[in-house]
């Protein structure tokens, strides 16, 4: 196949939305913002042998290549209606294409994104996508709104990827059954999106945790001009990796808990008066939202052991140029 044949099989498509006036197919897509809505726009890079592994299921990155742009919106509160993907392959390999825009094309569907263009070429495997979500004009949720006194929440739980890959590399040991859990956590995480649209007038901030809890939260500190205080027993995590934080392993689980990353979870804060409407989201999607410390004034963010000592170091998170 030569660029546009592969272009025709597996990436051209009829626009399913009447907000898209001219979608694939063109020098660009036409969109119409709908009245009194604003457009989310993100974009996200994956590189092999960086952000997945090569010989990876392609089925997989697919999904995984759309979920973290999502995860993006979704930490803005904004609903996915379209996105764009670009891509490099080392060769037109029909039989990995397919298998990566299956996985790619049933995570769009799932949430009604719509694909209205690209670009590929002949590289290093990589890929790009540009997500753009809808949200009522000025309810976006952004990193700078915490204020002293808020609550800080994650949802789901934390440090699952991180102990995923450790044990993929050979680094700990995971039994076998919660390894098959951890490692699709991973691989095909799901991005928070009714959480996001939810949490519109309910969180002061909040962002996706993609790069670890400290250096995540570290952001919406910087941005708000406040600091944190943070309990490391209240943080949710799997019964593996707590267990490794009770005994000679402990190091290696502060590490994957606190910085380890790729679990695309939201970490927001919100005023003390939303707890019973946060408790009341957290129910009606079935998903764990947990406090685990609270906004300060002083600019610093501190992680409390189990006993409240404040931990002296903590572990830096991941950095895409290190």
């Amino acid at each position: 196949m030569n660029e546009f044949e592969l272009i025709d099989r597996y990436f051209r498509r009829a626009p399913r939305n009447a907000d898209i006036r001219i979608g694939i197919g063109d020098d660009g897509a036409v969109l119409a913002p709908s009245p009194g809505m604003e457009y989310v726009m993100t974009v996200d890079m994956l590189v092999e042998g960086r952000h997945f592994a090569v010989g990876c299921d392609p089925r997989a990155l697919g999904h995984k290549t759309l979920a973290v742009n999502l995860s993006d919106l979704a930490a803005m509160g904004a609903l996915p209606r379209f996105v764009l993907l670009a891509g490099a392959l080392p060769a037109p390999d029909a039989v990995w294409i397919e298998a990566f825009m299956r996985g790619f094309d049933a995570l769009a569907a799932e949430y009604d994104v719509e694909l209205i263009g690209g670009d590929t070429t002949r590289g290093p495997r990589t890929f790009s996508v540009t997500a753009i979500g809808e949200l009522p004009t000025g309810s976006a949720l952004t990193r700078g709104g915490a204020n002293p006194g808020d609550i800080v929440y994650v949802s789901g739980r934390l440090g699952d990827a991180a102990l995923a890959l450790a044990a993929a590399a050979g680094r700990t040991d995971v039994d076998a059954e919660s390894l098959a859990l951890l490692t699709q956590r991973l691989n095909e995480p799901q991005p928070r999106v009714a959480l996001g649209v939810a949490l519109r007038g309910v969180a002061s901030a909040a962002l996706d945790v993609s790069d670890g809890l400290t250096g995540d939260l570290g952001h919406v500190l910087a941005a708000s001009r406040v600091g944190a205080s943070v309990d490391l027993a209240a943080i949710p995590c799997a019964d593996a990796l707590r267990t490794k934080l009770d005994g000679a392993e402990r190091e290696f689980a502060l590490g994957a808990l606190l910085a380890g990353g790729d679990d695309y979870e939201l970490c927001f804060t919100a005023s003390p008066a939303m707890r019973e409407r946060i408790d009341a989201i957290g129910r009606a999607l079935g998903l764990p939202l947990t406090p685990i410390g609270s906004i300060t004034v002083d600019a610093n963010l501190v992680i409390n052991d189990e006993r409240g000592t404040p931990l002296t170091a903590l572990p830096r998170a991941f950095d895409h140029f290190s």
